[in-house]
């Protein structure tokens, strides 16, 4: 008889991509529930039947603390009969306050408990509930504000990335068009929408280009309008589901620096200009991207010197391509034995110990 295991996560792609991953690699083996809050509906597969609601609220009013220490209990007893009900043996987190209720009731349970940390910086959730839990994924054993005494619970795998994406050819570029890939989340990033359009009509006086670029629904008329009159070649989009197969495609990315992304980024091999989001909880998307420039496989540009310096940026990487040719390379070696096969049996083992 199948074992029972619960995932808990909600919130952002940050937390729930690596969430719809964790599920794919146990449910051949396991039955597998997931937890969610509404936020984190936008990011499942609208077939995706095993799908629990606990809609925890936010913790950032002080003056809103009574009644969610109310709601919270709430939700723990809620947690409580979930598990009870659904025989749970283990459960597994991707951190976030929307864990909280799951967690505790877990602990109160006496489950085993299992982390994922996709950030280079150890989150806040899953700090707190370190002490917890049996195990922890992470894709490095370097984390930052990781205390010395728990080290030994770290187990690193390489970055979660969809199996589909295992799966996908390597695309040659047919063309001599450069195939830039811009990527600002599904709400769009404001710096990649107006400061970034004239560095590209500049650069593709001298380099033929087509953009690729991600953007909000409301801005998506402008920037093709905008492309169209420049003469240069463009898609825009929204939200892509298999993203991947875009990043598959092209040559060179811009992009913030969420886990996920750019886990996919370095598994598919494409170089990219990190600008990482200033606000990121403990400054993680600045470390995300920083480990694939100490690995010497992409290129950081802060938010407040974008506007000024990536024209020159680009221009220096499509025109030297020295470089750039040297990164593709060192994505390729920090992903050469990076196969579903090899995580997947790296997570089984060690949830498997007793």
């Amino acid at each position: 008889m199948k074992k029972n295991f619960l995932i808990t996560t909600g919130g952002s792609g940050g937390h729930v991509i690596p969430a719809c991953i964790l599920y794919e690699h146990l449910r051949e083996d396991y039955n597998v529930i997931i937890s969610t809050d509404k936020r984190g509906l936008k990011y499942f597969d609208k077939d995706l039947s095993q799908l629990e609601i606990i809609n925890m609220p936010k913790l950032n009013n002080i003056f809103f603390l009574p009644f969610n220490i109310f709601f919270i209990f709430f939700l723990f007893i809620k947690s409580i009969i979930l598990l009870n009900r659904n025989k749970i043996d283990k459960i597994f987190s991707t951190g976030g306050y929307m864990s909280l209720p799951i967690i505790l009731a877990a602990k109160f349970l006496r489950k085993d408990i299992y982390l994922i940390e996709p950030n280079q910086v150890l989150g806040r959730a899953n700090k707190f509930f370190l002490r917890s839990c049996r195990k922890i994924f992470c894709y490095t054993d370097k984390l930052l504000n990781f205390p010395e005494n728990q080290k030994k619970k770290i187990i690193k795998i390489f970055p979660l990335v969809k199996k589909y994406i295992y799966e996908l050819q390597s695309s040659s570029n047919s063309n001599d068009k450069i195939k830039l890939l811009v990527v600002g989340g599904s709400q769009g990033a404001k710096i990649f929408d107006n400061d970034l359009k004239n560095a590209i009509v500049n650069i593709s006086k001298h380099i033929p280009l087509k953009i690729i670029h991600q953007t909000s629904k409301k801005n998506i008329p402008l920037l093709n309008d905008f492309y169209l009159k420049n003469d240069i070649e463009n898609e825009i989009f929204n939200f892509e589901k298999n993203i991947a197969v875009m990043i598959n495609q092209t040559d060179i990315c811009i992009t913030r620096a969420g886990a996920s992304t750019l886990a996919e980024l370095s598994f598919l091999n494409v170089p990219f200009i990190a600008v990482p989001l200033p606000t990121s909880k403990d400054n993680h998307q600045f470390e995300n991207a920083n480990f694939y420039r100490n690995n010497d496989c992409c290129w950081i540009i802060e938010e407040n010197l974008f506007e000024k310096t990536i024209e020159k940026t680009l221009k220096h990487i499509l025109e030297k391509k020295i470089d750039y040719l040297n990164k593709k390379r060192n994505l390729k070696k920090l992903n050469y034995q990076n196969t579903w096969i090899n995580v997947n049996q790296k997570i089984l083992n060690n949830i498997n110990e007793n």
